[in-house]
């Protein structure tokens, strides 16, 4: 039902790292579908496809949501989001 993008200077396998760590352990989902360019992960919380698309030195980050944007795993989306820098050296935002 939310749809989030971000653009990011971060290579795919940090953004993976990054989207694992934060949905797994504060979104209390599990990693369930996986491909080349989109993850899926569903729990209790509700289920978010996260997709990564590289367009030169940027990387286009989209992640999908089954729920209301007042919903934990959107809030928990909004973090991952916000701790991708939009160039290199960027600092986590809260």
């Amino acid at each position: 039902m939310s749809d989030y993008e971000r653009m990011t200077a971060l290579p795919a396998r940090e953004i993976w790292a990054r989207a694992d760590e934060i949905l797994t352990t504060r979104g209390e989902v599990a990693l369930t579908r996986e491909d080349h360019h989109a993850r899926t992960y569903s729990g209790g919380e509700g289920t978010v496809v996260v997709e990564v698309h590289r367009h030169g030195p940027s990387a286009v980050v989209t992640a999908r949501t089954d729920r209301l944007r007042t919903s934990k795993i959107d809030g928990v989306v909004r973090h991952l989001m916000n701790q991708l820098p939009y160039q290199p050296g960027d600092p986590p935002r809260d």
